[in-house]
């Protein structure tokens, strides 16, 4: 995300970045919840739509009115992926919940970072207790965000996690957020 937002910069572009759960003082208390104790997966879920709206109203809609591009480690496909597929929640009342929460702004352009969850759990540098749930867990999460993308295939950049530098990953992204921002620009003026 760094080397992203950099490379932005560098295009002289306003961005934000953020995270999720986290983004405002509320949501990174909910974070912190989240990352260390397990719990009933409809409390997970409606921790994170909690925290969702706290995010949305206090630092992304701001942003967006700025005309700010908002880099966001994660959104609500991870709700879908995580708590849904994974957990064994109902896809149909996940969505509910998310477009409730997100007050149905869904993300121009969805990056998703795809690789093989045991070769990505060995290179994990942080543990929270969703990698201490293990290959299988994250196999599931993974099965997850591939159906999402199924459901809107034209919001989605996929890459192969490892198959590149990370710089030359960044670049990639950077190429589809700037080509994205672009036709924008040329259909709403």
């Amino acid at each position: 995300m760094a080397a992203v937002a950099q490379e932005l910069k560098r295009h002289l572009c306003p961005i934000l970045v953020t995270r999720e759960p986290g983004g405002t003082r509320v949501a990174e208390k909910i974070r912190a919840l989240l990352l260390k104790n397990s719990m009933n997966p409809w409390t997970e879920l409606f921790l994170y739509e909690a925290s969702r709206v706290e995010h949305l109203s206090q630092t992304i809609l701001p942003a967006l009115k700025k005309r700010k591009i908002v880099l966001c480690d994660r959104f609500a496909d991870s709700s879908l992926a995580y708590q849904s597929y994974a957990r064994g929640l109902a896809w149909k009342e996940v969505t509910t919940l998310n477009q409730i929460a997100t007050q149905g702004l869904r993300p121009d352009l969805t990056v998703f970072l795809d690789s093989d969850p045991a070769y990505g759990l060995k290179r994990a540098q942080v543990r929270t207790r969703f990698e201490r749930e293990g290959v299988r867990f994250l196999t599931q999460v993974r099965r997850g965000f591939l159906k999402a993308r199924r459901e809107d295939p034209s919001r989605w950049l996929t890459l192969k996690a490892f198959s590149k530098k990370p710089e030359e990953l960044a670049k990639q992204v950077v190429q589809a957020i700037l080509s994205k921002s672009e036709n924008q620009r040329k259909n709403y003026g």
